[in-house]
């Protein structure tokens, strides 16, 4: 907890560095021009040659490619781009175009309930609120330091407990890895071996939280309950 501490305080530090703007490459104009002229096909290829860029992987490309897929009928790779699009920006309409998308395929794992509508929006605000958190904690520390000689032992443990709540939060978020079946009738196991028990055969585009790795398995979380499929079968969502 401590690193994860302060590894955030130095990106908070961060921010208060001079940023130069990045320069705009000419693929992405390219990508961009086709895009908006109706060549889809095209522009899907040039932004998938710069996909690999991580400052080029924005939202905005990772939608713009979703909706060349969808509008192809690879459904499956419409939904793998709407969900790195989700993992760098949370938000509601991304969720629900994957859900609507989902729905209509007749897919699993993409709830619509308050429980997820309420996850998403404190994903959405999460570093928000950590900056804030560790603002705090800079500037208290800062006057405890400064005014070391005239404060209390309270003031001591009342701002370590500032801190342990501040790592609290940190960890709120967790470190959740969703997963989309790429493989047309991939069977969840029971166990990491094709002699465990058939669970059930998934849909190429069913999304899976990954839980762990075992040999040549994903241990997945399935309708609440822990599963193996093969790791060919599966792409992380990146």
């Amino acid at each position: 907890m401590l690193k994860k501490l302060f590894l955030f305080f130095l990106i908070w530090f961060g921010f208060f560095q001079p940023t130069t703007a990045q320069k705009v490459s000419t693929e992405l104009v390219r990508a961009d021009s086709a895009f908006d002229a109706g060549a889809y096909q095209l522009a899907y290829r040039y932004y998938r040659g710069l996909i690999r860029q991580e400052d080029v992987a924005s939202p905005r490309v990772l939608l713009r490619m979703a909706y060349v897929q969808e509008g192809l009928g690879h459904y499956p790779a419409a939904l793998y781009y709407l969900n790195m699009a989700l993992a760098r920006q949370p938000r509601l309409a991304t969720w629900r175009k994957m859900a609507d998308l989902a729905r209509t395929q007749r897919l699993t794992g993409y709830p619509e309930t308050w429980q997820q509508d309420l996850q998403l929006t404190f994903r959405r605000y999460y570093y928000l609120g950590l900056q804030a958190l560790l603002i705090g904690a800079v500037v208290g520390g800062t006057l405890l330091i400064i005014r070391r000689q005239h404060i209390t032992r309270g003031w001591w443990v009342t701002y370590s407990v500032y801190l342990l709540l501040t790592g609290v939060y940190l960890n709120l978020l967790g470190t959740e890895r969703a997963a989309l079946v790429m493989q047309p009738r991939a069977a969840l196991m029971a166990g990491p071996s094709a002699g465990a028990a058939w669970l059930t055969t998934t849909t190429a585009g069913d999304r899976l939280v990954v839980l762990g790795q075992q040999d040549t398995w994903y241990q997945v979380q399935w309708q609440g309950q822990e599963a193996y499929i093969r790791t060919q079968d599966l792409l992380l969502v990146e």
